[in-house]
């Protein structure tokens, strides 16, 4: 497993999906993805990749809508494998079952093919490139001089003809990649009261922060307008998503961040729900 995504780093464990259709889901986390079912019952089920650790969980709306556009919220989720070769197979499984897909792209720092689940949330399948050969510059990740396209053949050679039989198990959420309304004060908040890095900013688009010089945990974008409103709590989207702090940060660190900054907050016993300025849901576990 990513030693970015262990203590003493602090990383994203979980998200949470608000969907239409609890069974129609499922069949698409299973079947598709290659997700295990941890636990279901008839509003609610959550998945896994090693049988202990949940991953995923999607919530059916009772007088749901639709994903609306434009708004703040869940852009896509990364679920991070262990090598290209696991990434080959992924793919000639989607080829085979003529699964749309919406992009594939080598980032330098990754590898990742982009598709959604069938209520429109965005889903990246990602495997990193190694840390040794990201370019780091003034404290920043040059991201621009490696983009370009995947390439297809030779992820396909990594598979190695085998056969895909549902995601591996020490695969795990790589990052999440927000809508957000503005940049400012979303900078300040995961900066200031989460501890977290910018490695990477594309002005006036995008933020990507981490801890432990991971190439990113997180993002945020303002690729649905500045002030984009945040959705009907009834619509498809994110519900939540977790971050479990490093160990350098404890929970009162963050409780006295969110005081000084006034934002509002609840304690739960599985630690603090939280949203960011731009409306999204965060749950803060030490």
């Amino acid at each position: 497993m990513s030693h970015y995504h262990n203590p003493p780093i602090g990383y994203v464990s979980k998200v949470s999906l608000q969907v239409l259709d609890l069974t129609r889901s499922i069949e698409f986390y299973t079947m598709v993805i290659g997700l295990n079912v941890f636990s279901k019952d008839e509003n609610q089920a959550n998945f896994t990749s090693n049988g202990n650790n949940v991953l995923l969980t999607i919530h059916q709306l009772s007088n749901g809508i639709k994903k609306q556009s434009r708004t703040t919220g869940l852009y896509h989720f990364a679920l991070l494998l262990p090598s290209r070769k696991e990434l080959g197979k992924i793919l000639n499984h989607f080829i085979k079952n003529q699964i749309p897909l919406q992009g594939a792209s080598d980032h330098g720092i990754s590898e990742a093919i982009y598709l959604s689940d069938p209520d429109g949330n965005g889903i990246e399948i990602a495997v990193d490139t190694p840390s040794s050969t990201w370019k780091w510059q003034a404290g920043l990740l040059d991201v621009f001089s490696n983009n370009g396209p995947l390439d297809v053949k030779a992820v396909l050679d990594a598979s190695q003809n085998e056969t895909y039989k549902g995601l591996p198990s020490d695969t795990i959420i790589g990052h999440i990649h927000l809508h957000g309304s503005e940049l400012k004060n979303i900078r300040r908040f995961y900066e200031e009261v989460l501890g977290m890095d910018v490695v990477i900013d594309l002005p006036t688009q995008a933020l990507f922060f981490s801890y432990g010089k991971y190439h990113h945990h997180l993002a945020v974008n303002v690729w649905n307008g500045m002030g984009a409103p945040i959705p009907d709590k009834n619509s498809v989207g994110l519900r939540n998503f977790e971050i479990k702090l490093p160990e350098h940060i404890t929970i009162n660190d963050i409780k006295k961040n969110l005081h000084q900054l006034n934002s509002p907050h609840s304690l739960t016993e599985k630690g603090i729900l939280v949203r960011d300025p731009s409306g999204n849901n965060i749950l803060i576990t030490s």
